[in-house]
């Protein structure tokens, strides 16, 4: 039946209403109706010992004005009136859960078409429910679910808990058919659409996030730019007193901190900043694989951040292995060769020196013993 064709009764606006309540196409109703009257038909022809095949074809009338129905077998284009007397009833307790399941389903399916067009954006969430593999939120008219690996591992969640959750997939199980609205903490995706949210620069593109490298709970960087003449991209996102970057931090992870660099063309440029918070970067070495930097010592601990995650994500935002090597370390290795060099010659000079003693203390020798002699001979001439 053609929802279109309906004139207006009691039972088109029974229909309207519980499509407006659902949030779903008013011929998806009727639709539910006539699926589960002809449903209704075939469980009580089974209960009748009455043999139905796969290959029959039913139709359902329904008549606005009275809500009357009659079922039709269809064959070779007639049709014919097998409704069984006395159906209403029986049809009414029977094909009750069969709309609700159809209406539910359509109302999914709409509601998933929604959220379909939203992927890749930021929602207020809910937590419903925790267990071992996965929790379950609410996101306005829909359930949806955030796997283990969605999650942030230094958060507990707990049911009422009100988090910000990225829209990141709709996933189908190939098994069941069944769909779910799949929902992240801890993709680096999250962190951009919040700053879009919070920076009126990033969402209208005047500033643009080039690149990012997360670990979800500890620490992210971002590297940011702009081509406009007399904006400046850190300081936008940054805000006045840090307005805007505490907006951001106040959905993230508790414990979460979030640098913010310019980006740059410059390799060299873009690996010292990337080591931020540290100061005083400077590239030794470039390789295909590795980058060696040189940092004063005092900024060593900084660059290499706890655990090394701060020097991990800067090698992720550079997409290079950055090897940190302290500057004293560096000075030490440049004098190296020249105070060899010296040692050598020292000890050359103290060589020289005790050869020369060695023979002047045989030359004493040699002359005492000859002069105690020569007294002798002098005395026995006397």
């Amino acid at each position: 039946m053609d929802i279109k064709k309906l004139p207006k009764t009691e039972f088109a606006a029974a229909v309207a209403q519980i499509a407006g309540e659902r949030g779903i196409d008013p011929q998806e109703v009727v639709n539910a109706v006539e699926m589960a009257l002809i449903a209704a038909y075939k469980r009580d022809a089974k209960d009748r010992d009455i043999e139905i095949t796969e290959e029959q074809e039913f139709e359902v009338t329904l008549d606005s004005y009275t809500g009357e129905f009659k079922v039709f077998e269809v064959i070779d284009g007639k049709q014919k009136d097998v409704t069984p007397p006395g159906f209403g009833r029986i049809a009414a307790q029977t094909a009750k859960q069969v709309i609700l399941q159809h209406i539910r389903e359509s109302e999914k399916d709409t509601v998933i078409a929604e959220y379909k067009e939203r992927l890749g954006t930021v929602v207020n969430a809910t937590v419903l429910r925790v267990d071992n593999y996965k929790v379950t939120v609410g996101i306005g008219k829909a359930e949806a679910v955030m796997p283990r690996m969605e999650q942030v591992r230094q958060e507990e969640y707990h049911p009422s808990l009100k988090i910000a959750v990225l829209l990141k997939e709709i996933k189908t199980d190939e098994e069941t058919g069944h769909r779910d609205i799949v929902v992240s903490r801890s993709d680096p995706q999250l962190v951009v659409e919040l700053f879009r949210r919070e920076v009126p620069e990033v969402a209208a593109e005047t500033v643009e996030i080039k690149k990012i490298a997360r670990l979800a709970g500890d620490r992210t960087k971002i590297a940011v730019f702009s081509e406009q003449p007399g904006v400046d991209p850190v300081g936008s996102c940054v805000g006045q007193k840090g307005i805007r970057v505490q907006s951001v931090l106040r959905e993230l992870p508790s414990d979460e901190k979030v640098d913010i660099i310019p980006f740059s063309a410059d390799f060299d440029t873009f690996v010292a900043q990337s080591l931020s918070p540290a100061e005083g970067a400077k590239v030794l070495e470039k390789g295909e694989t590795e980058t060696v930097v040189s940092i004063p010592e005092d900024q060593l601990a900084l660059a290499i951040g706890e655990g090394g995650d701060n020097v991990r994500l800067a090698s992720q935002l550079t997409e290079t292995e950055i090897r940190v090597v302290a500057k004293e370390e560096v000075k030490e290795k440049e004098k190296k060769p020249s105070s060899n060099k010296e040692t050598k010659k020292k000890k050359k000079k103290k060589t020289t020196k005790v050869k020369k003693k060695v023979v002047s203390k045989k030359d004493k020798k040699q002359k005492e013993e000859k002069k105690p002699k020569t007294k002798k001979k002098k005395a026995k001439t006397k």
